[in-house]
């Protein structure tokens, strides 16, 4: 039975406003023009160079710098492979003639009075212009480059933002090896020999996603002989039956930051998504946009896709030969009924995988600034199911235990039973006055918080709601540091609850 993805009226557009397009253009062999001889110009006009192109300069004096970088880029008898493009000076102004056949048009004007005829030049000649400083006559822009040719990364911010394109740059550097410019251009070389070998669909995907979990797994460039045994993996790729397999994934509490680097990269090459209702529209944003997204939610109290069709779906589109992405709030392996699916996948011969996710529990902890565990106060941590499947408080946990004093306990899914956890916990002996925490949605913009104490939970679970995920904590380690709304600490008994 397959499951049906009911719409989703808040969620985002697949794409949303983009201040300007970013484009990425050949300018191999193409004339560029390039006014003005100062060193801003020559900024530009040493980038088009490295792009191939053929720059013009028209300038009656050049600055010392943009001289010696004429100079030093003159092609040898050997070539000039620093430089793969040439620079011709012209020692004038420019003229209207200049724009003939140019692909580009870049000046630097010293008022607006000059800028405006430049711009009204070249857009008479239907060249895209750009007047270096002075956005008003500019078509393009320049964004900040993190440069591993033929892997070319550029950062803009429309104009608003230099400094931080800069340190957005500055980042990025840190993340990308040096030695991906040479895997790039070993898939440059092995491109057209792979797409010969294997044509497009799973296979084909799941051999450049080897390549590149290889490329990202050292910071050394390929070994001799990488691309013979690249193609011969492709070969036996090519060779080997048609088989899928399922990741279940964990999304965490909602933050999509708060994903691991494993999980983005399982998003992104799944061919079907098939998530919990409580997996946030920023999470999914990360997937691949091909990917086909199926909502298999099950809240509860609410009407919910059966387990056994959510099994049966699985196994349909992997033995299809799909990578199949099962999408689950928090960590797959904490209340996420992970094991049933795993037991039916292995049944069924199913290749699964697990990838993990900040359970909730930790995301309330790090939001709070509250340790679960702290040596003079709880010694261990629980996670708990706040109800059975009955709806009722669950009959086969050992409250006595639960009830102990150094122990913090965290209760999952227990919103509607919070009256009930508290009244077992006091008659079990644990003191009216422990410090107890109520938090729904946690990580995400609608969180909201409440401290107060065991005693006065139905208090705080009257104030929070219910009808979001809820997470109830109860132990005198919360009484350590209790966060108020304005970010003050109080003590646990001055209950608030904060939006």
């Amino acid at each position: 039975m397959d499951v049906v993805q009911p719409p989703r009226n808040d969620s985002p557009a697949r794409m949303e406003p983009l201040a300007k397009l970013p484009v990425f253009w050949s300018l191999q062999g193409k004339r560029v023009v390039i006014a003005g001889g100062s060193d801003a110009a020559a900024w530009k006009a040493e980038l088009l160079a490295a792009c191939g192109a053929e720059v013009h300069v028209y300038a009656e004096d050049l600055a010392e710098g943009f001289a010696a970088l004429i100079a030093a880029s003159a092609p040898t008898d050997g070539g000039n492979e620093v430089c793969p493009g040439r620079y011709v000076h012209h020692p004038h102004t420019w003229h209207a003639a200049v724009f003939t056949d140019a692909a580009l048009a870049i000046a630097n004007c010293e008022d607006d009075g000059a800028a405006r005829d430049f711009f009204n030049a070249a857009r008479g000649a239907g060249v895209p212009v750009n007047v270096i400083d002075k956005p008003a006559y500019c078509q393009f822009q320049f964004g900040s480059i993190v440069n591993r040719s033929p892997v070319v990364v550029a950062i803009s911010t429309d104009g608003a933002a230099p400094i931080l394109a800069q340190a957005i740059r500055r980042r990025i550097e840190t993340l990308l090896p040096r030695s991906l410019k040479s895997w790039a251009e070993l898939a440059q070389s092995l491109r057209e020999r792979v797409n010969e070998k294997l044509l497009p669909g799973p296979r084909r995907r799941a051999f450049w996603e080897g390549f590149v979990d290889r490329a990202f797994a050292t910071i050394a460039t390929p070994e001799e002989g990488a691309g013979g045994a690249l193609l011969a993996d492709a070969e036996r790729l090519a060779e080997a039956p048609a088989t899928g397999r399922v990741t279940l994934v964990g999304a965490g509490p909602g933050d999509a930051e708060l994903l691991t680097l494993k999980a983005v990269r399982a998003l992104q090459a799944a061919d079907v998504i098939l998530f919990d209702d409580l997996v946030s529209d920023d999470v999914l944003e990360l997937a691949r946009r091909e990917a086909r997204r199926m909502l298999v939610g099950k809240r509860g109290g609410r009407e919910s896709c059966r387990q056994e069709d959510i099994n049966a779906t699985m196994v349909k589109l992997a033995k299809a030969g799909k990578r199949v992405v099962r999408l689950k709030s928090g960590d797959p392996m904490i209340f996420g009924r992970a094991g049933e699916e795993i037991a039916h996948l292995d049944r069924e011969n199913i290749a699964v995988d697990v990838i993990p996710g900040i359970t909730a529990a930790s995301a309330m902890a790090s939001r709070l600034g509250i340790s679960l565990t702290h040596r003079d106060h709880a010694q261990s941590v629980r996670f708990i199911t706040g109800h059975s499947r009955h709806g009722g408080l669950p009959t086969d946990v050992d409250w006595r235990s639960v009830a102990d004093p150094r122990t913090t306990t965290v209760f999952y899914m227990g919103g509607r039973t919070a009256a009930l956890i508290a009244d077992r916990l006091i008659a079990e002996g644990l003191p009216p006055v422990t410090a107890a925490i109520v938090i729904s949605d946690v990580s995400r913009p609608c969180e909201r918080k409440w401290s107060g104490t065991l005693a006065s939970l139905s208090d705080g679970i009257a104030e929070i709601g219910y009808d979001n995920p809820v997470l109830i904590a109860v132990g005198s380690a919360l009484a350590a540091r209790t966060i108020a709304g304005d970010g003050q600490v109080e003590p646990p008994a001055q209950a608030r609850a904060t939006g």
